[in-house]
Parts: structure tokens; C-alpha cells; sequence
């Protein structure tokens, strides 16, 4: 899917970067799996792009193995995050809060790949004709930021959906958690 999804689904595109929506939901989805799924997930579509576009947008998808690693390992330790009184829920602060930083991961991580190629000369012209700031800072680094959280939270609404289904690792742990935290009313004596 990581390598399906760039070639059918729609593009926004603010000169000179293009932002493809979903791009990112098959490694997002992997981190809910596990650390081992995500990197292999990463390093799939890293590929994918290494063999069909030009070397600095492969290197932004190969550093997504950094943000994959990080959050797939907090999720691992902290599955709480994903409910807010006993649901899944996209406004559940806990989840969104790690969805920001992790977007800033993200961006930054790419800002520093494609800041490399523009100081080293090796961007296309328009590049340079826009400026650094506005092509790093604000398309990457923004609009990098924004493209993250739409993306993560598209992943965690189809990864719920996917986990009343089948076993998705960190939603099984977190519905486990929810139910010994959530006290059974039944059990409860009357006054």
C-alpha cells in the first residue's frame, strides 16, 4: 500500500512540493503493529521511491525510519493513548499530542534531508527561486507538519476500524488497559 497509494491518490501540490494525501497511513498504520513492521514498512516504501523518483525524495522517505522507530516504541509503552473514556476517538488530547510531536519529528527530520541537497546544490532550480525559508521552512517544514497529522489521523480512524476486525497489537493492548481501568458498574454494590 505505501507504494500504491503515491500513484493513485490525489495531490496537493504548492510549488515546487507536492504533498500526496494518505502517503504516509500504511507506515502509520504499522506503527500500531509493532517497531519491527514499521521499519520494514519504511524501508519498503523508501525503496519504492528510490527505484521511481529522484534521489532527495527517496531520502525523505528513508528518514521516516526516524519518526517509525520513535513513535511506534512510545505507542508500544503507552497503548493508553489511543482511548479517552474507554473509546477511540480522534479528539482525545492524549493521542493528539503525540500526533503533534511526532509531526514535528517528522518535518524536521525531512527539513534537515532536503536542507543538505539545497546547500549542496542539488535541488531543481525552482527551489532556489523560491528561497530557502519558503521551500524548507514553510512548504517542508509546515506544510510537512500539517500533511503529518492529517495522515496519522486518517491511519488511526482506519486502523480502529481495521482492529474490531483483526489484531492490531497496540489498539488490543489499549482496549485491555481501558477494561481494567474502567471499573465494572455491574460488580459494584447499590447504596
Amino acid at each position: 500500500m505505501g507504494i500504491i497509494i503515491p500513484m493513485v491518490m490525489p495531490k496537493i501540490v504548492i510549488g515546487p512540493a507536492s504533498f500526496t494525501l494518505a502517503s504516509h497511513v500504511p507506515l502509520f498504520i504499522a506503527m500500531f503493529i509493532s517497531p519491527a513492521v514499521a521499519v520494514a514498512v519504511a524501508l519498503g516504501t523508501a525503496f519504492g521511491f528510490f527505484v521511481s523518483l529522484p534521489l532527495v525524495v527517496a531520502l525523505r522517505a528513508l528518514s521516516h525510519l526516524v519518526f517509525a522507530i520513535i513513535g511506534s516504541l512510545y505507542l508500544q509503552k503507552n497503548p493508553g493513548i489511543l482511548m479517552t473514556n474507554g473509546r477511540f476517538t480522534l479528539f482525545n488530547w492524549k493521542f493528539q499530542s503525540y500526533n503533534v510531536i511526532l509531526g514535528i519529528i517528522h518535518a524536521a527530520v525531512e527539513m534537515v534531508v532536503v536542507s543538505v541537497f539545497f546547500f549542496g546544490g542539488n535541488m531543481p532550480e525552482v527551489y532556489y527561486t523560491q528561497g530557502f525559508f519558503y521551500t524548507v521552512f514553510v512548504l517542508l517544514g509546515v506544510g510537512g507538519f500539517v500533511h503529518s497529522l492529517v495522515d496519522y489521523n486518517i491511519a488511526y480512524f482506519v486502523a480502529n476500524l481495521l482492529s474490531k476486525q483483526i489484531d492490531i497489537p497496540v489498539f488490543t493492548k489499549a482496549k485491555a488497559l481501558a477494561k481494567t481501568e474502567t471499573p465494572d458498574l455491574k460488580k459494584v454494590p447499590s447504596v
